[in-house]
């Protein structure tokens, strides 16, 4: 299999010498919005905590990993001093503030950012987050899907990594508790649409197709069911993936990735359920360093274990042949390469 040089030498980039991807995110807004806030008891969250935080989560935890996430405006003028430069960068292309219609819920990129800008900054990937229901009305699907596709044309004209995340979200006046019961056919053909090779999708980053918490235990009697709907959502995949820990806690995140790593993932892109426990001690800056330091590293230390163990290598996946080249004609190159 040939992959283009940019996007092999960003995947290649992303994982650990093996080939497996255990990445970390630190790129979250709203989930540390909302909590500083009230913590402060300001409107909005000051920007030096916000940014103090996540300078924090890379200095404890980038070591660990081998890729971090980051978003533009918050995390990378801190955090990226903090971490190792053997380390993969990802950085946001999707603005935290989506466009909420009575019909739905439109992305847009963050403002005055682009993917010309992200590959020039030197990043390996470009994270593109899209909510996405395939029950919503076909004008919401429609916008979705062009936000996606021009994203992905994007790191196809600039050669970098494309790594695509879908999430399920509660319609207009939908309780959010209504999805669980409908969770796996919402997750399955959520992603459906973004198979197709239109939108140059090189990594997809995944939400459980099952249970977030209470999740069964991979070897007990109540698991076939679940591995049943990880490997039908594995199976449409033209790509590699990862999965993502939705808000899960550690333990049930883990869960899941037992799940998933036998469907046949290549490692994960999580936060929350890394580093979730520090973050509830804000603003205690010392208090949240201890946690970071000890039951964030241990958790993980834990996943990366399991990643190790029972991880796919991401050029195992079926769409290679275990051994992936440049797309270039040797002797010709670069002639022709990126000449508009």
């Amino acid at each position: 299999m040939r992959i283009s040089p940019g996007k092999l030498w960003g995947m290649r980039r992303l994982a650990d010498a093996n080939g497996r991807w255990k990445m970390l995110a630190i790129d979250q807004r709203t989930p540390l919005f909302g909590p500083i806030a009230k913590a402060r008891g300001t409107p909005a969250p000051p920007f030096e905590d916000v940014a103090r935080v996540k300078q924090l989560l890379a200095r404890h935890l980038a070591p660990l990993a081998s890729a971090v996430l980051l978003d533009p405006i918050h995390a990378y003028a801190r955090a990226v001093p903090e971490i190792p430069p053997q380390k993969g960068l990802i950085l946001s292309y999707e603005h935290s503030v989506t466009e909420d219609t009575p019909q739905g819920r439109k992305s847009h990129p963050i403002p005055h950012w682009s993917v010309g800008q992200i590959r020039r900054i030197g990043a390996d990937a470009v994270k593109v987050l899209v909510w996405y229901r395939p029950d919503a009305p076909p004008e919401i699907r429609a916008h979705q899907e062009a936000f996606v596709r021009t994203a992905g044309e994007a790191c196809r004209a600039q050669d970098i990594t494309h790594l695509l995340e879908v999430l399920i979200y509660p319609l207009p006046g939908e309780a959010p508790a209504a999805l669980e019961a409908r969770r796996e056919e919402l997750v399955i053909e959520s992603i459906r649409p973004f198979t197709d090779p239109s939108y140059g999708v090189d990594i997809f980053k995944l939400e459980p197709p099952g249970p977030i918490g209470g999740v069964p235990d991979p070897d007990g009697l109540q698991a076939a069911p679940l591995q049943r709907a990880y490997d039908r959502m594995a199976a449409m995949l033209p790509r590699p993936w990862v999965m993502l820990s939705a808000g899960a806690g550690p333990a049930d995140f883990l869960r899941s990735m037992r799940y998933a790593c036998r469907a046949g993932a290549a490692g994960y892109l999580a936060g929350r359920a890394i580093w979730a426990d520090a973050f509830a001690r804000f603003p205690d800056y010392d208090a949240m360093a201890q946690v970071l330091a000890t039951d964030a590293r241990r958790n993980l230390d834990e996943l990366n274990s399991l990643t190790d163990s029972l991880a796919a290598a991401w050029h195992a996946h079926r769409a290679f042949d275990g051994t992936v080249r440049p797309d270039i004609v040797e002797g010709r190159f670069p002639e022709g390469y990126a000449s508009s």
